[in-house]
């Protein structure tokens, strides 16, 4: 079993929930993040593209100055080792724009899950189906 977490941008959170559910992969917890990659950010500009998502292409090549965090959301699924590529991909679908801030996907091994009402473990306490 592996974790497939994901970094996204905030405008992405819907499309990514629904690609994932359309794949297959009901089951994920979604939190709010603040977070930031090595580029400096102009907030105002950021809060433009916000406002304006079809010109969000055009925003991010102008980015500049800035040290804030800005928010993001984080998505986390337990899959079996051989869906870690399926999940990667609709993730990737859905989130990559070509631009800096489309997010970055983390692949971690999972040693055992328990499934708490049930007391069920391992493949089974992931597996949506039983329970």
């Amino acid at each position: 079993m592996k974790e497939v977490m994901a970094i996204i941008r905030i405008n992405k959170i819907n499309p990514t929930k629904q690609a994932l559910v359309d794949a297959g992969f009901p089951a994920f917890t979604a939190i709010k993040g603040l977070g930031r990659g090595r580029r400096p950010v102009n907030f105002e500009i950021l809060q433009a593209m916000n406002e304006n998502p079809s010109d969000s292409v055009e925003v991010l090549s102008t980015l500049s100055q800035g040290g804030r965090l800005i928010p993001k959301r984080i998505i986390s699924l337990i899959v079996p080792d051989e869906t870690v590529p399926d999940v990667i991909q609709t993730i990737i679908k859905v989130n990559k724009t070509g631009n800096p801030g489309d997010g970055k996907i983390f692949v971690m091994p999972i040693d055992d899950v328990v499934r708490v009402r049930t007391g069920e473990t391992g493949a089974k306490a992931i597996d949506e189906m039983t329970g």
